[in-house]
């Protein structure tokens, strides 16, 4: 076991002097707490190690001792449903152990290694295994059926296996014939955090994420596989609108990362989840979520590596064959971290002090994000989604445009539409979303081949009433002919009745996509049979007074997803309004 003593200690980061044996990302232990640490620099003169624990009470000449391997993390049944912090310590075994408070050197299993499990055998003797085989099964919790994979570079002959039964997490369950000798294989391995886990191949990413959010759904889709940037201001609804897509979106396991966050809000994500059923199960949320917290009181290095960890998780899952969302919130305190580690290092600072790699590793992160062939034989995903917090919602800042060039979703919040209750505060003139190629087909096969172009009319409607809205602020709505007024009215339906959207009402917080498509038709219909008016020279008042446009806003409420034939009656409403002014 290679070991040194610490020369120096500049805050989280320990440098040991002179040549030791420690490998670039080893994992140590640090002192007589045994501190977690990882290797950041090695050179001739010195060793550089960031610390994840509170360095108070550390001296010069204390041990450094290296494990061995790198900065990892365990996988195995048990993550699911679980609470940890940034470097996967299981939090509410540290709470039963320690009380409400992590105490410094507390090295906790992340899985309970005493629980057993009802283990089902996949493999027979003489079977040959490759890395990713499927040779187990356990049910994790009462939606996720957990498959024990053979871990990365093992490959051999089944020589023996248990009976089906309870096992623990390190039982050996099967043991391989491999070229070296034989490997006993458990229900968990280990895996380094900053490595990507290996697939077959990369698959299109043709099918969208659905998350049941209009203005996500209809106007700026992210797909199974793909990244999105969620950019906002103080007080613009970034974690609430991350809390609507982790409790309604379409994947089978959320992976949730509070990185930096408050810890009131990290509360309040645990209290909503345990709480809340999932609608596609009847079960709670927390059966198929992992949290991970990494609170703004915690070190800030563990800051750096909790969304390395979280990442990992849901690589994990994806390789069973699962679709996985991960939400990172936010990943501008995480380049903070990045930022004051840097400083310590004496690195020389980029734009606004922010590292010179910070956007090589804001790729690293994002490039995990993917649609894939795993080698188990399945198809999996990892959906990322990130949040970023500009200071002064300036979008121009670093972290903001250096995420837009590995991402393909933009989903802009806006203070403005914040501050006047519009939620979600996503900007329809600021985002954009380049999956529109790519998930056009699965639309029109899906939903209807009419999608698409509903979508475009209604962004054709919001564009040009930004460009009309100059005119009005200058001169007033009244200069404007009736057809310009309809547009103007059109737009305002649009963004009142079906962009904006209440978390707490029961009908509006989750719409399918059949109820959005039908929503978009009914207003582009009522758009087109009021022209049809206009035509005929009557004004366009006369149309607002029928009281149409507002019965249409109330739609969303008035609608349940469940009796999509309401929308009949709507459409024989206006056809009934239009018919008693022409007469």
């Amino acid at each position: 076991m290679a070991e040194g003593l610490i020369y120096g200690i500049n805050g989280p980061v320990v440098t040991i002097k002179g040549m030791v044996s420690f490998a670039m990302s080893d994992m140590v232990y640090i002192g007589k707490e045994d501190l977690v640490g990882e290797v950041i620099s090695v050179g001739a003169e010195k060793t550089v190690i960031q610390v994840f624990e509170d360095t108070a009470g550390l001296a010069v000449g204390d041990l450094v001792k290296s494990i061995g391997r790198p900065m990892s993390v365990t996988l195995g049944p048990g993550l699911i449903g679980n609470i940890f912090d940034g470097i996967e310590r299981p939090l509410r075994r540290i709470e039963g152990a320690s009380g409400a408070f992590i105490p410094r050197g507390c090295n906790i299993d992340a899985l309970d290694k005493e629980k057993l499990w009802d283990v089902e055998i996949k493999a027979e003797v003489g079977e040959r295994l490759r890395s990713g085989s499927v040779y187990a099964v356990c049910r994790e919790s009462i939606v996720i059926n957990h498959r024990v994979m053979v871990p990365n570079g093992i490959e051999g002959t089944v020589s023996e296996i248990v009976k089906n039964g309870k096992y623990r997490c390190d039982d050996v369950v099967l043991k391989l014939k491999t070229d070296g000798g034989e490997a006993g294989l458990t229900l968990s391995q280990i895996w380094n955090i900053r490595a990507p886990r290996p697939v077959k191949k990369r698959l299109p990413m043709n099918v969208p994420l659905i998350t049941g959010q209009r203005v996500i759904d209809s106007f700026f889709p992210v797909a199974k596989g793909g990244a999105a940037i969620l950019p906002g201001g103080f007080g613009t609804g970034k974690t609430m609108t991350q809390h609507q897509l982790a409790k309604w979106c379409d994947a089978d396991v959320i992976v949730y990362v509070g990185c930096g966050e408050r810890g009131n809000e990290m509360t309040q994500v645990l209290e909503e989840f345990s709480n809340l059923v999932d609608p596609k199960t009847g079960s709670p949320m927390t059966e198929r979520t992992i949290f991970i917290a990494n609170t703004s009181n915690m070190p800030v290095a563990a800051r750096e590596a909790s969304i390395y960890t979280g990442v990992t998780l849901a690589e994990y899952y994806r390789d069973m064959g699962y679709d996985v969302a991960m939400m990172a919130d936010s990943t501008s305190r995480w380049a903070e971290a990045l930022r004051e580690i840097s400083g310590r290092l004496e690195e020389m600072p980029a734009e606004e002090g922010f590292p010179a790699y910070l956007p090589s590793r804001l790729s690293e992160f994002y490039e995990r994000a993917g649609r894939f062939e795993v080698l188990c034989g399945e198809s999996g995903s990892v959906t990322i989604i990130g949040a970023v917090s500009p200071q002064g919602s300036d979008f121009s800042e670093p972290v903001t445009q250096n995420t837009k060039r590995f991402t393909r979703c933009f989903w802009a919040l806006d203070k403005n539409l914040a501050y006047s209750r519009h939620y979600p505060a996503i900007n329809w003139i600021s985002s954009y979303s380049e999956y529109f190629n790519e998930l056009d087909g699965w639309y029109s096969k899906n939903v209807s081949a009419d999608f698409a172009g509903y979508r475009k009319k209604m962004m054709f409607f919001l564009h040009e009433e930004e460009r009309l809205m100059e005119i009005v602020r200058l001169v007033g709505e009244d200069v404007l002919p009736d057809d310009q007024k309809l547009l103007i009215e059109t737009a305002k339906l649009i963004r009142v009745g079906f962009l904006q959207q209440n978390s707490f009402h029961e009908e509006d917080t989750f719409v399918s996509l059949a109820k959005q498509e039908l929503m978009m038709k009914a207003i582009i219909y009522l758009n087109k049979k009021a022209r049809n008016l206009i035509s005929a020279s009557i004004p366009i008042s006369k149309v607002i007074e029928t009281g149409i446009f507002s019965d249409l806003a109330r739609m969303k409420y008035e609608i349940p997803n469940s009796r999509l034939d309401m929308f009949n009656d709507y459409f024989y409403k206006i056809d009934g309004e239009i018919e008693k002014l022409i007469a």
